[in-house]
C-alpha cells in the first residue's frame, strides 16, 4: 500500500496508544514519520516496531526550548511536512474538591500551551494543503465526573481547531480535530487499580450506543481523513466515539 508514499508527518504522542497507531498507518503506507514523545524507552520501541521511515525525538511539548529543537530535527529529517497530528497529551483526573494548582498548571502546560505552541514552532514547515489535526475529546461536549480541568483543556483545542484555521488557510493549510471516546488504549490499566479500571469499563461500554470501546486504529483512520482527504474541511471536529456524543 502506498497511499502516502512521499508524504511527511510529525505526531506529537507518538509513542503509544492512539499516537503510535497513526504512526503505524502512515508508515505504512509509505510515509516517512516523526514521534515525539517524553520517554525515551517507549520511543526507542515505537521506533524498532515503526522501521526505517519513523524518527523518535524525545521532547516535552510543554517545554518551548524542546520544541524548538523539535522543529530544528524535523528540518533537517523531513524539510516539510504534509501531516501535523497534534496528539501529545495527558487525561489526569481532577475531583474537584481536591484539584491543585499544580494539577491544573499541569494539565494546561502539556494539553493546551503544548498543542498551541507545537503549531506555532512547526508551522513554518507546513506545506501548502497541509492538514493539521488536534486529538481533542468527547469530554469537551459532555459533562464528566472527575475531568473538569481536563475538559476546559479539551474545550480550547476544540477552540484553536477554529482559530488557528483562520489564521492558517490564508497559507492553504487546514486545521482540524478528531475527538475520541472510550478508546482502549491500555491506559486505564496503568493509572487505575484493577477493579476500577474494570469498573470504569463497563461503565463506559454500558453508557456507549455502540456497547464497545473504540480502538486506536479507528482514530488513526479518523485523524489521516481529517490530514489528507477531507480537503475542504476545516475548523471542524470529527467525533469517533461509538456515537456517544451523537445519540
Amino acid at each position: 500500500m502506498d497511499k502516502y508514499t512521499d508524504k511527511n508527518a510529525v505526531i506529537t504522542g507518538g509513542g503509544s496508544g492512539m499516537g503510535f497507531a497513526m504512526a503505524k498507518l502512515l508508515v505504512d503506507g509509505g510515509a516517512r514519520v516523526v514521534i515525539t514523545g517524553r520517554s525515551r524507552t517507549t520511543l526507542d520501541a515505537a521506533r524498532a516496531r515503526l522501521g526505517e521511515n519513523a524518527v523518535a525525538v524525545r521532547g516535552d511539548v510543554a517545554s518551548l526550548p524542546d520544541l524548538d529543537a523539535l522543529a530544528e530535527r524535523v528540518k533537517g529529517e523531513l524539510g516539510t511536512i504534509d501531516a501535523l497530528f497534534v496528539n501529545a497529551g495527558i487525561a489526569t483526573l481532577t475531583p474537584f474538591e481536591s484539584t491543585t494548582e499544580e494539577m491544573y498548571d499541569e494539565l494546561f502546560a502539556i494539553n493546551v500551551k503544548g498543542a498551541y505552541f507545537t503549531v506555532r514552532k512547526l508551522a513554518p514547515l507546513l506545506a501548502t494543503g497541509a492538514g493539521v489535526v488536534l486529538t481533542t475529546s468527547v469530554a469537551n461536549v459532555i459533562g464528566m465526573v472527575d475531568t473538569s480541568v481536563y475538559a476546559a483543556g479539551k474545550a480550547a483545542l476544540r477552540s484553536m481547531a477554529r482559530s488557528l484555521s483562520r489564521e492558517l488557510l490564508p497559507r492553504g493549510i487546514r486545521v482540524n480535530a478528531v475527538s475520541p471516546g472510550p478508546i482502549d488504549t491500555g491506559i486505564l490499566d496503568a493509572t487505575m487499580t484493577e477493579e476500577d479500571a474494570e469498573r470504569f469499563k463497563a461503565q463506559r461500554v454500558a453508557d456507549n450506543p455502540m456497547r464497545r470501546f473504540g480502538t486506536p486504529d479507528e482514530v488513526a483512520r479518523a485523524a489521516a481523513f481529517l490530514a489528507f482527504d477531507a480537503t475542504y474541511t476545516a475548523g471542524a471536529e470529527f467525533a469517533v466515539d461509538g456515537g456517544a456524543t451523537q445519540l
